[in-house]
């Protein structure tokens, strides 16, 4: 059962990923297509925006393909931080993106040159805002249902590109109209002006996507409030338990790691040990599908001293202060 879970999981990461790179292959066409001909640098822009997306997109194929291979000899806690290295190269690739359409507004700021054809520019800036919604939104239901770091990252990607589209296309349609109402006056510097607002838009998302990535890689703990849940099933198995300690969690991509220590009654056999651990473990893993949980027991006497005295359940924490 839990085998054919994995496998489900695996082809609706795999084909939401591939749905995303063939978008944006497309999209990229458009875009230095439209922008070449009408010498647009924020469509350009764009188009270098989506690349990186397109790129992205590819990377996150490669992540999601390789993070569910089973652990083996040389990686015996499995593929998972894939993911977190594919989301931390994604993020530097966005802030050089970001760099090289800066450097082409500011030379188009000083040597400015009118624009033409301008609807072939916002039609081309409508489809990529539909078309990376529809695909945005398929990638952060399948990421958030997978926990999959990966296609969120990706998801975030084309998520910036809708808004940093929507924006080039407002600007285009202000000089279109711009060259209606007011054809002696330019509203050509628009354009450059919305590609800057591009770079600083997608520096923001990269910002975020590298600390996101990099704090798994960083081996540190799962947020607070899963930390807590987790206590609060080690509780529910009172009074089998006495108490615990030393709670450890990390997670790697998709894949979550929690160890902690628990004491139980000192005559207690190693049978009804190990069946506890494992009722334990089976409670972590149906709130966090996809967590390796390791537990060790140790005897406890009843007296509770030290790191012990956090996760006790013998005494009340009013107690333990007198």
């Amino acid at each position: 059962m839990e085998e054919r879970i994995l496998i489900d999981t695996q082809r609706r990461k795999v084909s939401v990923a591939l749905l995303s790179v063939l978008s944006n292959a497309v999209i990229v066409i458009l875009k230095v297509m439209v922008g070449l001909t009408i010498g647009s640098v924020s469509i350009l822009s764009e188009a270098i925006h989506s690349g990186v997306d397109l790129l992205a997109a590819v990377i996150a194929l490669f992540s999601v393909k390789t993070s569910s291979i089973p652990p083996d000899k040389n990686h015996p806690f499995g593929h998972g931080k894939i993911e977190n290295i594919s989301g931390t190269i994604e993020a530097l690739l966005i802030f050089l993106a970001a760099g090289w359409i800066i450097f082409e507004a500011i030379k188009k700021l000083m040597q400015p040159t009118p624009l033409e054809t301008l609807g072939w520019g916002i039609g081309v800036m409508l489809v990529s805002c539909l078309a990376n919604i529809v695909v945005s939104e398929r990638l952060f239901k399948v990421g958030k249902e997978t926990d999959s770091v990966a296609l969120e990252a990706d998801a975030w990607h084309l998520r910036t590109d809708v808004y940093t589209s929507a924006g080039v296309m407002g600007s285009l349609a202000v000089i279109w109209v711009g060259k209606l109402l007011f054809p002696d006056y330019s509203l050509d510097w628009l354009d450059p002006v919305a590609a800057m607002a591009v770079a600083l838009l997608i520096i923001k998302a990269a910002y975020d996507l590298t600390v996101k990535s990099g704090r798994d890689l960083l081996d540190a703990g799962l947020p607070t409030e899963e930390e807590v849940q987790v206590g609060g099933i080690i509780r529910q198995h009172q009074p089998d338990i006495h108490g615990f300690h030393d709670l450890r969690t990390r997670k790697a991509g998709g894949f979550r790691f929690v160890e902690f220590h628990m004491k139980v009654e000192p005559q207690m056999t190693v049978e009804e040990s190990h069946r506890i651990t494992d009722a334990i473990a089976a409670c972590i893993e149906r709130q966090f599908p996809r967590t390796r949980v390791t537990i060790h027991a140790e005897p406890c006497d009843g007296n509770c001293v030290g790191k012990c005295l956090e996760g006790c359940f013998l005494q009340s924490k009013e107690e333990l202060r007198y």
